[in-house]
């Protein structure tokens, strides 16, 4: 057999060799190579690495690392994030969760209902944000509720200025985000309730147990695993808080609302300090992946899979 008889032979097509389908992907897949395995590799050499306007200066090191421990902008804007974690995530789950009950039952319209409350999941977060702070306002419609829900018990009400407070600047943020997002949550939650088998509730009914004791040993277990999922998923969602305060506040007032995503974005193209910027992407990173596994290993607590 000749050597090109041979080579005819390895690059024949035959129908187990699905040449097609990888040139199919390929675009897709250096793609990834250059916006994703490239980028992320970049970003850690410019982290350890002092990058201005110019770009590349030369290498620091650990410098950009240690000049965040010294940033106190950088430990307010870890303090608002973890704020926004402690009160969206719970916030949302139970929200969602009590949504997805409700409308789980059997209601006239349950359908428009549905649909109303996922709505502000596909509303532009811009016009939500514009919407938002004209309720919000000092003289807007929440204050004069809030007014006359005091006004009938007699009791002293001073108007909260939601956006230009330090004190209530973080709320109004809360508030966008959980009216923007928990229409998700609800939307998860349903699927889950309905696939809790019928006859699990039929048995515990028999057993004497009444609705809460229904809904805490039977409802819940078996919807842990979306539980799970969610509190992941949102967790990460508020690390990664950005759109919400940038639209709502800019940050402000005195960077009472800046989240650490918004910094690094300041950093990056406001003050052209890309080592910073990317630094501070990287410590975010290594908090939420030391989360994630915490969670990961804590599911085995709480989170009850059928198939155990």
């Amino acid at each position: 057999m000749t050597p090109h008889t041979s080579s005819r032979r390895l690059f024949r097509w035959r129908p187990d060799q699905q040449w097609e389908g990888y040139l199919f992907i390929l675009p897709s897949f250096l793609g990834f190579l250059v916006f994703i395995v490239l980028a992320v590799v970049m970003s850690l050499g410019i982290s350890v690495s002092e990058w201005g306007l110019t770009g590349f200066k030369g290498f620091a090191g650990l410098i950009n690392y240690q000049q965040l421990l010294r940033d106190p902008v950088f430990w307010q804007t870890s303090w608002n994030t973890a704020f926004y974690i402690v009160t969206i995530v719970p916030l949302q789950l139970a929200l969602g969760l009590i949504m997805a009950v409700g409308l789980n039952q059997a209601i006239r319209g349950a359908l428009v209902y549905r649909l109303i409350y996922f709505m502000p999941v596909v509303t532009t977060i811009v016009a939500g944000a514009i919407v938002f702070r004209l309720l919000l306002s000092t003289n807007g419609p929440v204050n004069s509720l809030l007014a006359s829900a005091f006004g009938l018990f007699n009791l002293p009400f001073s108007a909260p200025n939601w956006l230009g407070s330090s004190q209530f600047s973080k709320w109004s943020v809360v508030l966008l985000t959980l009216w923007k997002n928990t229409g998700f949550t609800m939307v998860v939650y349903l699927a889950a309730l309905q696939g809790v088998p019928r006859e699990l509730y039929d048995a515990a009914h028999t057993d004497g147990a009444n609705g809460w004791q229904r809904f805490r040993n039977v409802t819940l277990p078996l919807i842990s695993p979306t539980t799970f999922f969610l509190f992941i998923f949102q967790m990460i969602g508020a690390f990664q808080l950005f759109t919400e305060p940038f639209v709502m506040t800019r940050g402000g007032p005195a960077n009472s609302s800046l989240s650490v995503v918004q910094y690094i974005y300041f950093a990056a193209f406001r003050d052209i300090r890309m080592d910073k910027a990317a630094a501070m992407a990287w410590v975010l990173f290594i908090f939420i992946f030391a989360f994630t596994l915490f969670q990961n290993f804590m599911q085995k607590r709480w989170v009850y899979y059928e198939s155990e």
